[in-house]
């Protein structure tokens, strides 16, 4: 084992979370502050930027331009693992009070468990092609849009406050301009340049973390002679979704329990379809022992549909020590 390149890799993989962290802060923060400016409906804003891993596929392209589809692969399965029992039991503990779950929430759930009983059935039977892949992207946009009509008919309730807890030095000024006001009649503010700019930003970075976790974790699986899937389906979902665990935490210590559901759904959904979608139509390996293991698809699946039945049921503090004892379970298992 050669220990320098070893170290060396752990070292950057370490420096390119925090690329991702603040390039996903970047990104989403500013986001809504030009959504808000130009009256976009907040909701909307909320849903796409809390139930968007831009970071998650920000590193499964990078893995594919790298010639490593397993480590991406692993990524999304292992992230929407860890979405479910990391970062919604994180909350679920942290939340000082019974969740309130609305009809909207329950929808989506139901959704997330039909995605994720699809993938799991076409990843099984070995049917993830470009065809299948194409769909799975096409459902990805056919989601977006049944949250853009559900919005405008007002079944969606509003998402309130800022979903990734942090806040930014213009946020009070916004207040003052009328956020319901028609776009085309409204002159576009001074200061959306500098957001636009920051948006961008933004987005750099999360193509710069993509490529670093990327190819350091690769280097770290040789070097320890773990499969790309393996190392994806734990280090790399556990480092990628720590945005994610933040948000949970941040949002059930301010008694926003709703944001918690909608995030875990949403960013399931995108996982599954679109970033899988992409990965489907690039091309998945026939080495079946490097991509898809029947128990991480079971779990994939399994944590779903707890999810769902949980969101029916009622969420309380004992589940979220319960899908967390099982996340810790699951990932000591991996590694072992």
């Amino acid at each position: 084992m050669n220990w320098d390149t070893l170290c060396y890799s752990i070292a950057t993989f370490i420096a390119g979370i925090f690329v991702l962290d603040y390039g996903a802060d970047k990104f989403i923060d500013h986001t809504v502050i030009l959504g808000r400016r130009f009256g976009i409906s907040p909701t909307l804003i909320a849903l796409l930027t809390a139930g968007a891993e831009y970071e998650e596929l920000a590193v499964i392209i990078a893995s594919i331009l790298q010639d490593r589809t397993p480590l991406a692969l692993g990524n999304v399965m292992g992230s929407t693992i860890s979405n479910i029992l990391g970062a919604f039991s994180l909350g679920l503990v942290c939340h000082p009070e019974k969740i309130h779950i609305d009809s909207s929430a329950k929808i989506y759930s139901s959704i997330l468990s039909a995605v994720a009983t699809l993938f799991v059935v076409l990843a099984y039977f070995q049917q993830l092609n470009r065809v299948t892949g194409g769909l799975l992207i096409a459902g990805f946009i056919l989601y977006l849009v049944s949250i853009g009509v559900a919005i405008y008919l007002g079944v969606q309730e509003p998402l309130e406050g800022d979903i990734d807890g942090n806040s930014d030095s213009d946020s009070d000024s916004e207040n003052e301009e009328s956020e319901n006001s028609p776009l085309l009649n409204r002159r576009p503010p001074k200061r959306a340049i500098r957001h636009i700019f920051q948006l961008v930003l933004g987005l750099l970075a999360l193509s710069l973390s993509g490529y670093i976790l990327a190819h350091s974790a690769g280097s770290i699986a040789d070097c320890l002679h773990l499969s790309g899937t393996v190392f994806g389906l734990t280090v790399i979902a556990f480092a990628t979704t720590l945005p994610e665990k933040l948000v949970a935490v941040v949002s059930s210590s301010r008694g926003e329990g709703g944001i918690i559901v909608a995030a875990t759904a949403g960013s399931n959904i995108f996982l599954l379809t679109l970033c899988m979608g992409i990965i489907a139509v690039v091309g998945i390996p026939d080495n079946r022992t490097d991509t898809f293991i029947w128990v991480d698809l079971l779990v994939v699946w399994l944590s779903s549909l707890s999810f769902t039945a949980v969101v029916f049921l009622g969420p309380s503090r004992l589940v979220g020590l319960v899908f967390l004892a099982a996340y810790i379970v699951y990932i000591v298992m991996r590694l072992v």
